[in-house]
């Protein structure tokens, strides 16, 4: 496992100077969240589009600050959702031997185990339904 402080060195991705450097991030292959965005284990077909190294933004704040940013060791792949509008943003298929993450400054990382996954929005229920704001 990383520890922020390293993942931080890896991607050169700053986090808030709140956050502990040396908490070690947690590599989970279940349901979990990062602010705005769903990490939901999948059966679909897996993607195919590589995760680059600069790694793919996945929701971007507003004025592009506090982007959720999609990153990997070793092999991971990434297909947006082509049909706008719905919760899901994209496939992501992490391969056997590597680890994906999302970064955000806020949020500091969340680690993502192999396995195929749909990275999805949330919403809420106020006085009308909407997108969570992050």
């Amino acid at each position: 496992m990383l520890t922020i402080e390293q993942a931080m060195a890896t991607f050169g991705v700053t986090v808030d100077e709140h956050l502990d450097r040396q908490a070690e991030i947690p590599i989970l292959s279940g349901l979990q969240f990062q602010g705005d965005v769903a990490v939901v284990p999948a059966k679909r077909d897996p993607a195919r589009t590589p995760v680059p190294e600069a790694g793919v933004p996945i929701v971007r704040g507003q004025g592009g600050a506090n982007t959720h940013l999609l990153l990997a060791t070793g092999k991971a792949f990434f297909t947006p959702e082509r049909f706008g509008g719905g919760m899901v943003l994209g496939v992501l298929t992490v391969a056997d031997d590597a680890t994906a993450y999302l970064a955000h400054p806020e949020h500091a990382f969340t680690g993502i185990a192999p396995g195929t996954y749909e990275l999805r929005r949330q919403r809420e229920q106020a006085d009308q339904t909407r997108l969570v704001a992050d």
